[in-house]
């Protein structure tokens, strides 16, 4: 479980979000991603030469918020320490395309060879505090 029960539903239900990390000098840096929770962690995949992989290697704290696309403007942020996971990264993803394409996704026989030509990673977020409004 990541937060309440509430929560949990909320997060599963929105699998966009954005995730904050944090520059050098501590100012904050948003990317939009997809996100999926996997037990009582979150994931989302993205290249080893993102900024977003380079900030957390300097500083692991991330903040990821999951909004409603409309009124009356609920959302969850999840605040935590992030991981980046460079092997054996085959699993999640398929994981993660089954979620974005629907539990029919097969991968390609070529799977894991296209995932190390892009440099994908995943990247796993600890959480550490959940807050936000989900029952307005």
């Amino acid at each position: 479980m990541i937060g309440t029960d509430e929560q949990d539903t909320f997060i599963r239900e929105h699998l966009y979000s954005v995730v904050t990390t944090l520059r050098r000098d501590g100012s904050p840096s948003n990317s939009v991603i997809f996100t999926v929770a996997d037990g009582d962690e979150l994931f989302f995949s993205t290249t080893d030469d993102r900024f977003k992989t380079r900030s957390i290697e300097n500083d692991a704290r991330v903040a990821v918020t999951f909004l409603d696309e409309g009124p009356p403007y609920r959302f969850v942020t999840v605040e935590g320490a992030a991981r980046i996971q460079r092997d054996d990264i085959v699993a999640a993803h398929v994981q993660l395309n089954k979620a974005m394409r629907g539990d029919d996704f097969s991968p390609p026989d070529d799977f894991a060879d296209r995932l190390a030509k892009q440099g994908r990673v995943i990247v796993w977020i600890t959480p550490e505090r959940v807050s936000g409004v989900t029952d307005r």
